[in-house]
């Protein structure tokens, strides 16, 4: 598997480029976001690891740019903005998930592998459908009454496991599984970023469903009224 590391920090490159080798990744690197979108849409890779401050085209640039030109590669996006809101611009720009400065490497690591092996796990016949949704895991796509939403691979995987189960509590443990893997170790608050960006996709979408907290236990998809 090749991953594009897009990151301007000379001292953070030079340790993460030995850290994605000795994981068996092979790794190419970019120092600013032109040269970075450039690469991307030069050459296939199996993941992206894109910083979100960057000189000449920032982060968020970078995966406009790419993700208009057609191109689908799985982006982890890093950032050292911790809000809510700021990963939340990430994901709306097109980016598949997101890790706060400073992590771990090996949560870094466990992250890739999970983005590189999802569309070998997606198996769909067709859309799943609840409420007046229907997701497309093939195409990434939630279609609702006033619309259709492009959605991340992570997003996906988290719509996937809610309408599976819809009208039924679904486990915070479940959802983590289903979007991050049995052996991948996640912040808490990543579950809690990605409900709150849902939320806003069902809007987006003129969804009647809604996504209610069961607290202390996970969360429910809900049509209108109830279960």
């Amino acid at each position: 598997m090749r991953i594009l590391l897009i990151e301007d920090d000379d001292a953070l490159r030079a340790v993460l480029m030995p850290v994605l080798e000795q994981a068996g990744f092979g790794c190419d690197a970019a120092a600013d976001g032109a040269t970075g979108a450039a690469l991307l849409l030069q050459n296939p890779y199996d993941a992206v690891v894109l910083d979100r401050m960057l000189p000449e085209m920032d982060g968020l640039r970078v995966l406009q740019t790419v993700r208009r030109a057609g191109c689908r590669t799985p982006v982890l996006m890093l950032t050292a903005l911790g809000r809510v809101e700021d990963r939340v611009d990430g994901l709306e720009a097109g980016a598949d998930d997101y890790l706060v400065k400073p992590f771990d490497n090996r949560e870094l690591v466990a992250r890739l592998r999970a983005l590189c092996r999802r569309p070998a796990d997606a198996v769909e016949t067709g859309p799943l459908r609840f409420c007046d949704l229907a997701l497309d895991a093939a195409s990434l796509c939630l279609t609702g009454p006033g619309g259709t939403a492009r959605l991340s691979k992570n997003e996906t995987a988290l719509f996937e496991a809610l309408l599976r189960r819809g009208g039924q509590l679904v486990s915070r443990e479940t959802l983590f599984h289903a979007v991050w893997g049995a052996e991948d170790f996640v912040e808490e608050g990543n579950l809690d970023s990605y409900i709150h960006f849902a939320r806003r996709r069902l809007r987006a979408v003129g969804s009647a469903a809604s996504i209610c907290t069961v607290r202390g236990a996970g969360y429910c998809l809900e049509a209108e009224g109830g279960r």
